[in-house]
């Protein structure tokens, strides 16, 4: 593997409670490349914590809840981030 992209990989710190064991990640095709993204059920549990966090202080619970899904979110940025690069870069070996 080309060392040009490699990076440091994210370590996740745990997993939130709320988080569906099945179903938590949806793949999407974009320009043949699979990007993971977040289930909408998960996405409305993020959404759901963002309105009362603007509304009312989150408690304990929550806030690391909440810390947990961003930590997922970093994660799956970076898988998709590297699945792209390694996309392009066997796109531009092949030309």
């Amino acid at each position: 593997m080309d060392t040009n992209f490699v990076q440091e990989i994210p370590r996740l710190r745990g997993l939130p409670a709320s988080l569906p064991v099945e179903g938590a990640i949806r793949i999407e095709l974009q320009e043949g490349i699979p990007i993971l993204r977040a289930s909408f059920s998960v996405q409305d549990r993020v959404e759901t914590l963002l309105r009362k966090q603007q509304d009312s202080k989150l408690s304990r619970e929550e806030e690391e809840e909440f810390d947990r899904y961003e930590e997922i979110d970093d994660y799956l940025s970076f898988l998709n981030r590297l699945v792209r690069n390694l996309f392009q870069a066997r796109q531009q070996g092949e030309s």
